[in-house]
């Protein structure tokens, strides 16, 4: 824990096989934590649930995130608080589940502060919680995932070279931003730019393909994941740039 920031573990109703519970990070105001990949400066957060007990699987949801300037470029993340959907599938679902949370992560303001966060919470079998629809409405917030073609999405290589260019098109005049990962956390892609001019009823984009890890030709065939926001909703497709 933080002077800075809090973090808690909260937990939905129990329903199921599956447990619906969350991690919370409270920030002072004005003061920002970091998505899954932080964009030009930032630390993404580390969840550690290892020493939990009766617990198969634990998986870590994020919600749609937004791109802020400062200093050092745009940071991906969010600021004052945010909340991150967890889904725990439990080895044994007649007996509890002990979730044991050992967070690491940041806090920004002008400066960055590293902050770790320790939490545990018990979920039993009919456990009832108060925090049904605050968990629900962090859901509501995670990109949904679509193929590309439902998500209206194309990207191309527009140029050659060590870092070609990539052109983004939309057909979603509601995108307002995107942001594109690699397989993995070794990559470190730009974040695409608005493009003007775009013919009516779409929206484009466009980024270098620089920040590749080692040994990467950036010419060759490459899978890219694809996190558009809009005003309403958010989407998450991973499509092929041949």
């Amino acid at each position: 824990m933080d002077i800075r920031s809090a973090v808690r573990l909260i937990a939905a109703t129990a329903n199921g096989a599956q447990y619906r519970a969350a991690v919370e990070i409270r920030m002072d105001p004005g003061w920002h934590t970091y998505w899954r990949y932080p964009g030009d400066s930032g630390v993404p957060p580390r969840f550690d649930f290892s020493n939990s007990e009766n617990v198969r699987e634990v998986h870590v949801r994020y919600p749609a995130p937004h791109g802020f300037s400062d200093e050092a470029g745009i940071f991906i993340g969010y600021r004052d608080d945010v909340i991150f959907p967890v889904e725990v599938t439990p080895r044994d679902p007649k007996k509890p589940v002990t979730l044991q949370l050992d967070l690491f992560y940041a806090v920004c303001d002008k400066l960055c502060v590293p902050a770790a966060g320790k939490a545990d919470l018990t979920l039993a079998p009919g456990q009832p919680s108060s925090f049904d629809d605050l968990i629900a409405r962090a859901t509501a917030e995670v990109p949904k995932q679509m193929s590309a073609k439902s998500a209206g999405l194309t990207v191309k290589r527009v140029s050659g070279g060590s870092k070609p260019m990539v052109a983004v098109d939309v057909a979603n005049t509601d995108a307002r931003e995107i942001f594109v990962e690699g397989p993995n956390a070794d990559w470190a892609l730009p974040i695409p730019k608005p493009v003007q001019d775009a013919p009516t009823g779409h929206k484009q984009f466009s980024f270098a393909l620089d920040g590749l890890p080692p040994g990467i030709d950036p010419k060759a065939p490459l899978d890219l994941t694809f996190t558009i926001i809009g005003r309403d909703r958010a989407t998450e497709t991973t499509t092929h740039l041949d």
